[in-house]
C-alpha cells in the first residue's frame, strides 16, 4: 500500500529523505501524517524518524547545504529547514525507563523498537520516501476500523504519561467508529487510571480538551468520560447532558469548543483548562447569558450578532427548549441597530451617575419597543 498524496513529494521533504537515505540510513514518515493521509484527512505536521544518531543528521544535513538546529537533541530531535521548509527528524527510540511525563529513552537503530514506544496502533504508522506504508505492529486494521488502541499493554501506556488519557478520548472523537464505540480495554485502564490525570499540568489538560471539543461530535466521547469517571477529574461538577442537544442544534455551523464548555458547566474551567482572558471572558458571558431573560434581539444588540447566536444555542440546549421562533433575523435586526440617543442629548440636565441611569432607562425602552422608537420619540 502507498501513499500518492502530493505533499509527499515536495522537494524539501524529499530532500531531507533523501540526504539521510544517500548515506544509507533509513528515513520514514511517522506518525500524524501517515494516518491521516489513510484516512484522507488534511495532513499538517509532517515528521520523520530515522535510525541515525541526532549528531549524523546534523552532519549529514551540513554536507547537503542544509540547516540544522538542534530543537531537541538530548531527545533526538533534529530541525532540518530545506526549501525553506523545517523538518523535524527524530532518531528512532526506546524505553529504558519510565516515570511520568518524563522518561530515559535510548537511540535505537529498529523501527520496530521505535513503534513500541508509541501510544496507539494507529499512530504507530510509517511510511517510506516514495509512499509505501511500513506497518511494523498491525495499526493499519486498527485504523481501517476506526479503532482507537493502545500500543500494546493499556495500563503501562497510560502510567508513562497520563495524558493518554485525554488523549484516547480525544482520538476517538476524532478518529474513531461512533457506532462501534471505545476500546473495551482501553476505556478500563483510562478508568482505573483517572486520578492520574490531577497530576498533569493544566496547560496540557486544556489543549487537549479544546481539541477534543473541536470535534464535529464530542458528545458521546464525553458521554463516555463521565460514565468512567475521567471528566470529574478535568472538571468537577460538569454534566455533559446538554452537550448533544447542543451538537444538534449547531448544524451547518463550525465547532466551537468554548461554546460546548459553556454548556458542560462545572467548577473553575477557566483555570483547571487554564483558558487565555480573553476566552475565559467569554465562557463566563456565555455562561451568564444561558440564564438571562434577553431575547435575540437585545442579545444581538448588546454583545454582537456571533455572541448572541452561541448563547441562545447553549441556552436552548441547557433549557431543554427549542430556539425561539424567528431567532436569527431578531438577532441580525439587533446586531445592526444602532441606539439613536447620545449622551450630550441629555445634558445638562442629567449629569454624572444620573446620566447614566437616563440612558439606560431610555435604551431599556427604545430595546421593548423593538427598536421602533426614534430619537424624538425618546427625548420627549
Amino acid at each position: 500500500m502507498r501513499i500518492t498524496d502530493d505533499w509527499i513529494a515536495e522537494p524539501g521533504l524529499q530532500a531531507v529523505l533523501g540526504v539521510l537515505a544517500q548515506a544509507g540510513h533509513r528515513a520514514l514518515l511517522v506518525g500524524g501524517c501517515v494516518r491521516n493521509a489513510l484516512l484522507g484527512a488534511p495532513v499538517t505536521d509532517i515528521d520523520i524518524a530515522t535510525d541515525a544518531p541526532p549528531q549524523r543528521v546534523m552532519d549529514l544535513a551540513a554536507a547537503a547545504g542544509l540547516k540544522a538546529v538542534p530543537t531537541g537533541f538530548e531527545h533526538g530531535t533534529v530541525t532540518v529547514i530545506a526549501a525553506h521548509v523545517p523538518h523535524e527528524v527524530t532518531t528512532f527510540r526506546r524505553d529504558v525507563e519510565t516515570f511520568g511525563r518524563h522518561a530515559t529513552v535510548a537511540f535505537a537503530e529498529r523501527v520496530e523498537d521505535d513503534a513500541s514506544r508509541r501510544d496507539f496502533t494507529m499512530n504507530a504508522l510509517y511510511a517510506e520516501a516514495d509512499g509505501t506504508l511500513v506497518d511494523p505492529l498491525g495499526g493499519l486494521a486498527d485504523l481501517r476500523a476506526r479503532r482507537v488502541r493502545f500500543v500494546g499493554d493499556a495500563d503501562a501506556r497510560i502510567r508513562e504519561d497520563y495524558l493518554r488519557i485525554l488523549r484516547f478520548f480525544r482520538f476517538h472523537a476524532w478518529y474513531g467508529d461512533a457506532e462501534e464505540g471505545l476500546d473495551a480495554d482501553g476505556l478500563a485502564a483510562c478508568a482505573e487510571h483517572s486520578a492520574g490525570i490531577e497530576t498533569l499540568s493544566r496547560e496540557r489538560v486544556g489543549a487537549e480538551m479544546r481539541k477534543l471539543l473541536a470535534a464535529p461530535d464530542p458528545a458521546p466521547v464525553v458521554a463516555a468520560m463521565q460514565a468512567s469517571g475521567v471528566l470529574g477529574h478535568v472538571l468537577p461538577g460538569a454534566e455533559m447532558r446538554a452537550l448533544a442537544p447542543l451538537v444538534h442544534q449547531e448544524a451547518g455551523l463550525e465547532p466551537d469548543a468554548l461554546r460546548r464548555l459553556a454548556v458542560l458547566g462545572g467548577e473553575d474551567a477557566a483555570e483547571r483548562l487554564r483558558l487565555s482572558r480573553n476566552d475565559a471572558r467569554r465562557l463566563d458571558l456565555l455562561r451568564g447569558l444561558i440564564g438571562s431573560m434577553a431575547g435575540p434581539a437585545e442579545l444581538g444588540f448588546v454583545h454582537g450578532a456571533a455572541l448572541a447566536r452561541d448563547a441562545l444555542l447553549a441556552r436552548a440546549a441547557v433549557m431543554e427548549q427549542p430556539l425561539p421562533e424567528g431567532w436569527q433575523e431578531a438577532v441580525a435586526t439587533g446586531a445592526a441597530a444602532t441606539f439613536p440617543v447620545k449622551a450630550a442629548d441629555l445634558m445638562p440636565a442629567f449629569e454624572g451617575p444620573a446620566l447614566g441611569a437616563r440612558l439606560a432607562e431610555l435604551q431599556a425602552r427604545w430595546i421593548a419597543s423593538g427598536f421602533s422608537l426614534g430619537r424624538e420619540d425618546l427625548l420627549r
